[in-house]
């Protein structure tokens, strides 16, 4: 009878059963007593020795984000994999694509392979408990890009409602006062706030937001074109576009040229991270620079800091955004 055989019989994941068998107590007193009732009946004996290994070091660290293909993550994996080197550990990456069963999954399977520790772009819906039960379990984690309320973990990320404010104030100041937002995933705080910082913007500027002119949860350059025959139909049409990330921008414009619309001339878009050939378009794109490289390096010090038994603070570290304008935000044209 081995661990994953007791797992098998009670249906739940090796992991839980495994804290259950240690009476930890982010598993629920119910749980823990079914699982020794059935740890005694089956003829499962615990083995603490072998449970000690844990302690050992592995040198492998595992990292999650919602959308690996994502240029903005890549350069993230990129400094990330790098510091780790110099760490001598090895990362392990997985896409969860805001599917909480997918990113559970493989933060069981890095506990099962006794992984140093996790840095983490939660998935819409991660609760408290999810990252708190990695931390009771002994597994340090370092929370990135996002952020889930309520967790007692080091969250590094961007100022994203800051960031979006400013560029929406851009446009404003730039004369656009018929102005759409495009994308950002309803239920994580990088499209709640940057939603937010669009609104406040126009509050500021005593904008309205008609109906229609918000299209949520598009995050790819395919949702982006699939979001303009909508926003063109619009009566006025908006003469500006704000879109939550740079593939959304990139999408949105392909698909304006398309339908006859020049970016850049007949409307105006931006873009939010400033991925690598943002500045090389045709226009350019206005845009946000993210911090992909300080949130990095912060990240992999953290979680260092955390494996080595340092005391470690939760703190929230937001850093600060950089407005890159270029081509693509000129004044609305007078006959707009």
């Amino acid at each position: 009878m081995t661990l994953s055989d007791l797992a098998d019989h009670l249906k739940l994941s090796t992991a839980t059963v495994s804290l259950a068998l240690r009476n930890n107590p982010v598993v629920a007193k119910e749980t823990r007593a079914k699982v020794h009732e059935a740890a005694r009946s089956l003829g499962y004996i615990y083995n603490r020795s072998a449970a000690s290994l844990r302690t050992a070091r592995t040198n492998l660290v595992g990292i999650t984000v919602h959308d690996i293909l994502n240029p903005y993550f890549a350069e993230i994996f990129g400094v990330l994999e790098a510091e780790f080197d110099k760490q001598n550990r090895t990362i392990l990456i997985s896409t969860h694509r805001d599917d909480i069963a997918r990113q559970r999954a493989f933060t069981d399977a890095l506990m099962q392979q006794g992984a140093d520790g996790l840095i983490i772009c939660p998935s819409r819906d991660t609760e408290a408990e999810d990252i708190d039960r990695l931390q009771a379990a002994g597994m340090p984690v370092t929370v990135i890009c996002r952020e889930s309320p309520g967790t007692d973990v080091p969250i590094i990320r961007g100022d994203d409602l800051a960031g979006s404010r400013a560029v929406t104030g851009h446009l404003i100041a730039q004369g656009h006062r018929r102005i759409a937002m495009v994308g950002g995933r309803r239920r994580t705080s990088a499209g709640d706030e940057r939603y937010e910082g669009f609104r406040t913007a126009l509050r500021e500027a005593g904008l309205d937001l008609p109906d229609g002119w918000y299209i949520p949860e598009p995050m790819t350059q395919a949702d982006g074109r699939a979001a303009v025959p909508a926003l063109l139909a619009l009566k006025p049409r908006p003469t500006a576009i704000v879109c939550f990330n740079d593939l959304v921008a990139l999408g949105v414009m392909s698909m304006l040229r398309r339908m006859g619309v020049e970016p850049g001339r007949d409307i105006a878009v931006t873009g939010y991270d400033n991925i690598d050939g943002s500045d090389s378009t045709s226009p350019a794109l206005t845009t946000v620079r993210n911090g992909a490289e300080e949130i990095a390096r912060y990240a992999a010090a953290i979680l260092k800091a955390q494996i080595d038994g340092e005391e470690v603070s939760p703190e929230r570290i937001l850093v600060p955004p950089e407005l890159l304008v270029r081509e693509s935000t000129p004044p609305p044209r007078s006959d707009a």
